[in-house]
């Protein structure tokens, strides 16, 4: 089943971000050569898609798992949430109906 990933950043998280995202994309990655992301990226923290020093407010990661709790463990395991880039990550079901 599909599971939406939805993460929002620490106030000033650009910093840690570009520390940790070399990890973080490596496990994307994994994801998508298994077929298993259908999408993922972050949130600019302003109306631009180069946001600067603004940085982001969070991600969207939507991919397949066996279960919630994989889906969870694993969001649990993203080196943006064990580094302190995310403030807060909810996992949930996710049916996708178009395109």
């Amino acid at each position: 089943m599909l599971y939406a990933i939805i993460s929002e950043d620490v106030a000033n998280s650009l910093e840690i971000r570009i520390k940790t995202r070399p990890v973080h994309i490596e496990r994307l990655e994994i994801l998508k050569s298994e077929g298993r992301l259908v999408l993922a990226g972050p949130h600019p923290a302003i109306d631009a898609m180069d946001p600067g020093t603004a940085g982001f407010s969070g991600s969207l990661i939507i991919a397949e798992f066996p279960s919630l709790e994989d889906a969870q463990a694993w969001a649990d395991a993203d080196p943006y949430y064990e580094t302190g880039v995310y403030a807060k990550v909810t996992v949930k079901p996710f049916k996708k109906v178009l395109p």
